[in-house]
């Protein structure tokens, strides 16, 4: 029978148990003002810290969860001991030599399910950090130092090897008191087809997992051999206590520099920890076979104290392929579980943190951390890129996609920014991607209705019947139908891009094809050729109509009043061209394609002063 901890060993390792220091493990504490400390608590989701510690009383308590007690009570809730484990977690940590009250010269408590498989662990990392040394590991060591990792790295992040035997960690392992059931349970062995237990890992490089506290609760085993038919990655199985959703690997080592700085830095493996901790980036963590998601998010909101009060961030590593970018949108809708501000870092060579290091150097590493961007504008960049930005079709689709993105930003003062940038990307105005980004707010998708009816279709895309742009193309094809000997030269050099309304265009196009302005002479026969070219019943009622309908103008037309309305018709089109090279620069990285952005700039360059000239004709600057 298992004996019970002596009063006086528990009072021993109170005493010599700082709470701070305990639940630092878990929750980055402030100073609240009285000797108090407060935190995020780690029993309950909450955005304000409401989680306080007296560290002079040895106490803790959540104002809104009601979860409270000393040191012991926290390592029993948080990480579902018993009161006697919760000890014995203590007591290992503080130096303290337990006795159990129990007749007979050397009694042997009988801890927990927990304690076991942790301990049963502790063991089998030592065991395979061991045959990392052997001969048989040769190809295991040979991966690390391809990678830049050397004997040190290795020692330092527990790096391991699973040999060529079936049953050799197994074996170990039941010599030093496990049971089958416990590595079973454990994860560390299997029933074979036999029967019997054999390992679960073989000929693969190990590293182990760990929990907050230091623990190890399982391993990342990676493929070395071709002949292996297994994965390139094989965890740990889910088991107590080891649930991939809930771990980070690093988090043991990452956690009080990621306190410290008040910044996180997520990458996609093992490797990719160890070069960012080798290269000076100590906060870099990774999840574990898993995507990254609440449960993680949990973890690093209290090593944050993610609250409005204190801002920091959490930076993504993905590469910047189609992969990458999907990763990035997933985790843009954690980045709303989030306080902090989030980034993302891609290497211009698509490379990860491991190849950074190892081509470039530990400097690359840094400057890549260096250069995030705030994960938004990466969404919204790959988001865009799917869609024709030169076509207006595309444009209106890109911005059904991207108006929900900007409407669920977090932070309200960052939303009209965004709207603006997004203006600027699409080349479209600020009021429309400010109607499409509220109505994807109230949850109606991006614009309103999915699918307007044909009449608002049409509205949005020619101009109202009795709008500005509609009459000056009315005048135009008027003074070319009616004085084409006067407007002939100025009107044939305006093409029919020029004109919004589809009707307009037909005319115009017609007017080209039965020769062009220029060449005619005003009269019936000018007319009724234009006519004849109009392809359906409406443009020739149209031509009919505008041969007869009266100038906007009390005396005779002039020169002058032909320059001054083919300014005006052309104002609105150039203005979008300008817009849409505008939209195109914006998107173009300078560094990466000089060239096209030089050829741009040029052409906006010119666009411009072309619009000034037109501008300045409109107004009767002639």
């Amino acid at each position: 029978m298992a004996g019970r901890i002596r009063d006086e060993d528990i009072a021993l390792v109170r005493e010599r148990t700082s709470i701070v220091d305990v639940i630092s493990d878990h929750v980055t504490l402030k100073p609240a003002g009285g000797g108090n400390l407060k935190g995020l608590c780690p029993f309950h989701d909450e955005k304000s810290p409401s989680f306080n510690v007296t560290p002079t009383r040895g106490f803790y308590h959540c104002f809104g969860c009601g979860a409270g007690g000393d040191a012991i009570n926290f390592v029993m809730e948080i990480d579902h001991l018993t009161f006697a484990e919760a000890i014995e977690r203590l007591a290992g940590r503080a130096g303290v030599q337990l006795r159990y009250e129990e007749a007979g010269p050397a009694p042997v408590r009988q801890t927990g399910q927990r304690q076991r498989l942790i301990a049963a662990h502790a063991e089998a990392a030592a065991f395979y950090a061991d045959q990392l040394g052997t001969p048989g590991a040769r190809r295991a060591r040979e991966f690390l130092a391809q990678r830049g990792f050397d004997r040190a790295a290795a020692e330092r992040y527990g790096c391991g090897f699973a040999p060529d035997a079936w049953d050799l960690l197994t074996k170990h392992l039941r010599q030093k008191g496990f049971t089958g059931q416990e590595l079973i349970t454990a994860g560390l062995a299997r029933e074979a087809r036999s029967g019997s237990l054999i390992d679960r890992f073989r000929r693969r490089l190990l590293w182990p997992i760990k929990e907050i506290s230091g623990d190890v609760i399982g391993f990342g085993a990676r493929k070395l051999f071709d002949d292996d038919d297994g994965p390139k990655y094989l965890n740990t199985p889910e088991t107590p206590i080891y649930k991939k959703s809930h771990v980070l690997y690093g988090i043991d080592l990452a956690k009080r520099e990621i306190a410290k700085q008040g910044r996180a830095v997520i990458v996609e493996g093992y490797t990719d920890v160890m070069s960012c901790h080798l290269a000076g980036i100590p906060t870099a963590v990774a999840t574990c076979g898993t995507a990254f998601g609440g449960d993680h998010i949990g973890v690093l909101r209290r090593l944050l104290l993610d609250t409005d009060a204190y801002n920091g961030e959490i930076i993504f590593t993905f590469d910047g392929d189609a992969a990458g970018q999907k990763a990035a949108l997933r985790a843009f809708e954690d980045d709303q579980r989030f306080v902090a501000q989030t980034f993302i870092a891609v290497s211009p060579d698509n490379m990860d943190p491991n190849e950074l290091r190892l081509a470039k150097g530990d400097v690359a590493v840094r400057d890549l951390v260096a250069r995030r961007e705030p994960l938004l504008a990466f969404a919204l960049r790959s988001v865009l890129s799917r869609f024709d930005l030169d076509t207006a079709e595309g444009r209106v689709a890109a911005l059904r996609a991207t108006a929900p993105l900007v409407a669920k930003i977090k932070d309200r003062a960052l939303q009209p920014e965004y709207t603006r940038k997004l203006a600027g990307d699409l080349g479209m105005e600020m009021e429309t991607v400010q109607r499409f980004v509220a109505h994807a707010a109230k949850g109606t998708g991006g614009g309103g209705p999915a699918g307007p009816a044909p009449a608002a279709r049409r509205v949005a895309s020619e101009p109202e019947i009795d709008s500005p742009m509609r009459k000056v193309e009315r005048e135009a094809l008027k003074l070319a139908l009616q004085t084409p000997a006067l407007a002939g030269p100025m009107f044939d050099e305006v093409d029919e891009g020029a004109y919004a309304h589809p009707l307009h265009t037909a005319v115009r196009a017609a007017i080209a094809e039965a020769g062009g302005a220029a060449t005619a002479s005003a009269g019936v026969s000018w007319v009724e050729q234009v006519r004849d070219c109009c392809a359906d019943l409406a443009g020739k009622a149209l031509v009919a109509e505008l041969a007869v309908e009266p100038l906007h103008l009390a005396a005779e037309p002039d020169p002058r009043y032909v320059t001054i309305t083919l300014a005006r018709l052309q104002l609105p089109s150039v203005t979008r061209r300008i817009a849409d090279l505008k939209s195109k620069l914006q998107r173009l990285n300078p560094v990466a394609n000089p060239d096209e952005h030089l050829r741009l700039f040029g052409e906006l360059v010119s666009l411009e002063q072309h619009a000034r000239a037109l501008r300045n004709q409109a107004a009767g600057g002639l």
